[in-house]
């Protein structure tokens, strides 16, 4: 028999990591189910991307924010369950949740905080033969670091805010920044595509797909590329390869019978901000959940996890207490907070 947990989060990204610090600070028994084989969400995409929107934290690498945010969700200590996709969501004879998984588990939990995202995001790769080959070599879906690149002549293939935001981060370091989109029209903030078009050091190439990627087994050395609307083949040398098509997102949602659903850019549960969904017993926080007055910035994403774990403690305990006491106050910091200090002074 499973064990059972007053609170098992769905999504090891900022919301769920932060529900996780905050069910802890609450007392809480908590798991955390994350289908990706690490935590910290879809920070991860983006770690040498700066963040400016989290109040009180100077700007911050994603690399580095995204290994504090874990840090601090494994503060008090929950189970965590990685590289497990979550199959179907049921009650059983005792009115417990029963989450089946993938690998034939099942995880049995009072309440559950549903904070996945936009749902399993995974990368559209490169439809060309022999791509994948050279995925852990200079074709890239993310740039984990800048280093790689400087003084290279870099290919980027998308039109769209990624692209355009990976090629300006590259300005000043890459030799040479291209990037095409097969479209006629870039679709990218408009002045970040201008100002991009106005740098000596890159250039934009519309209408243009990669036809065919040219290489030995460890790199790709050139790209042969089409001109769709004047069907002209050219082949150029290139150092990396940067694929920005997208993203897909599998259907993840459709995991209780019971939960309303509703399309906007994405699925979202509908709920309150409360983090309370249309089912009894589970919450929602972050991107997966909408609501009037929704903030969708990682500053809201605290606010909600904090919402739906206060939300899950008076759902198992209707006369537990709205909310934590203060760190100032509580006592579960206390031990904590001397060892840091301790560790500031050296003793």
């Amino acid at each position: 028999m499973s064990d059972l947990y007053d609170v098992t989060i769905i999504g090891g990204g900022p919301a769920g990591l932060y529900s996780a610090f905050y069910s802890g600070l609450r007392n809480m028994k908590t798991k955390i189910i994350e289908y990706q084989p690490e935590l910290g969400g879809k920070v991860l995409l983006y770690p040498e991307k700066l963040i400016w929107d989290v109040g009180g934290q100077p700007p911050i690498l994603g690399e580095k924010f995204a290994k504090q945010i874990v840090e601090q969700g494994l503060t008090f200590d929950p189970c965590v369950c990685t590289n497990t996709k979550v199959d179907f969501i049921e009650k059983n004879q005792e009115d417990n949740f029963v989450i089946s998984t993938h690998d034939g588990e099942q995880h049995i939990s009072n309440s559950i905080i549903m904070a996945n995202g936009g749902g399993i995001i995974n990368p559209t790769r490169l439809d060309i033969e022999g791509s994948s080959k050279y995925e852990n070599q200079n074709l890239h879906y993310t740039i984990p670091s800048l280093k790689p690149f400087y003084q290279q002549k870099v290919l980027i293939s998308g039109g769209g805010d990624t692209a355009i935001d990976w090629a300006h981060e590259l300005l000043g370091i890459a030799k040479e920044v291209i990037v095409i989109y097969r479209k006629d029209n870039f679709t990218a903030h408009e002045a970040n595509v201008t100002k991009l078009m106005n740098h000596p050091d890159s250039t934009l190439l519309n209408n243009t797909t990669i036809q065919k990627l040219i290489g030995d087994r460890q790199s790709i050395k050139q790209v042969q590329l089409l001109n769709e609307q004047s069907n002209e083949m050219n082949v150029i040398d290139v150092d990396h390869v940067v694929v920005a098509h997208g993203y897909n997102q599998e259907d993840s949602f459709n995991l209780s019978t019971d939960l309303e659903l509703e399309r906007k850019d994405g699925y979202f549960y509908k709920g309150n901000s409360f983090g309370c969904t249309s089912q009894e017993g589970i919450f929602a926080a972050g991107d997966i959940i909408a609501y009037e007055g929704k903030v969708h910035l990682l500053v809201g994403a605290f606010q909600d996890a904090v919402n739906a774990v206060n939300s899950a403690k008076s759902y198992i305990d209707p006369n537990a207490t709205h909310s934590a006491i203060v760190s100032s106050h509580n006592e579960r910091f206390k031990e904590k907070n001397q060892e840091i200090i301790k560790d500031m002074l050296n003793i």
